[in-house]
């Protein structure tokens, strides 16, 4: 029962995206180019609901990108490309061919052991003439396409042993950003500047840390922090450039303090 109310929703979602479409004026304007910047703002605003842990923001979000996907397949069936049957076929037999461990005759114990045969499979897909790097998309932000990058890297072995040998390679790039520093050449230091990230983004994944969870938490940290800061500093009659540097660094450590995050 539950899953034939999950089939009639989707089924009235269609209906109504073949009714819009045929009848309102910005739906039936849209094109793939035309949707491509809002599908990459309800991606984030996806994503945002989840750092909230929003499950009414995250159910809302969902829908928007569902919508999308609906959109999509719609405007492709008109052009007799694909339809929302083929998607969602594609995907499962993806799925299938790609749990050989759930679906054929493959072992595999561990959440990594899974991720390795994906991978593998991957590359075979396209008879083995697909590069190993070549999945990861030209249009990622760069510190998640840094850690794709190492991830699939990972995936055929080219990887660092052990937790000390990463940490080498950190002291390794900040040493040889110091020495560009002191030589002064702006094009090296930046460099060498993308070669710390780099490094630390390795780290973060031999420590099972998702780096843009982290940093992002870092920033929703300042941020509440700040605003702690410019709040008492308003409180008092004041503006932050009145202020100076020890007055707001009191401030920040008593929002520390008071554990703002």
């Amino acid at each position: 029962m539950h899953k034939e109310k999950q089939q009639q929703a989707f089924a009235r979602l269609l209906d109504i995206m073949d009714t819009l479409r045929a009848q309102c004026p910005w739906d039936k304007k849209q094109t793939f180019d035309s949707l491509r910047c809002n599908t990459i703002e309800e991606a984030f605003e996806l994503t945002d609901a989840i750092q909230r842990h929003d499950m009414s923001g995250i159910k809302e979000e969902l829908g928007d990108v569902l919508l999308h996907i609906v959109f999509y397949s719609l405007m492709a069936e008109e052009q007799k490309a694909f339809d929302i049957t083929d998607v969602c076929n594609a995907i499962c037999d993806k799925l299938i061919y790609r749990h050989p461990h759930i679906y054929g005759d493959v072992h595999a114990d561990t959440p990594e052991d899974v991720k390795q045969n994906w991978e593998k499979l991957k590359l075979k897909e396209k008879g083995g003439k697909k590069r190993v790097l070549s999945g990861v998309p030209d249009a990622l932000p760069a510190l998640i396409k840094a850690q794709r990058i190492q991830e699939k890297a990972h995936s055929v072995g080219f990887d660092w042993d052990n937790k000390e040998e990463v940490w080498q390679k950190v002291n390794e790039e900040i040493g040889e950003f110091t020495e560009e520093i002191k030589k002064g050449n702006k094009d090296n230091i930046e460099a060498e500047f993308g070669d710390i990230i780099f490094s630390l983004v390795n780290l973060a994944r031999h420590y099972d840390i998702n780096p843009e969870n982290a940093l992002e938490r870092t920033n929703k940290k300042f941020i509440s922090r700040f605003n702690y800061v410019e709040e008492k500093t308003l409180q008092q009659g004041k503006n932050l450039k009145d202020m100076t540097l020890d007055e707001m660094d009191q401030l920040w450590n008593e929002a520390k303090k008071n554990k703002i995050q």
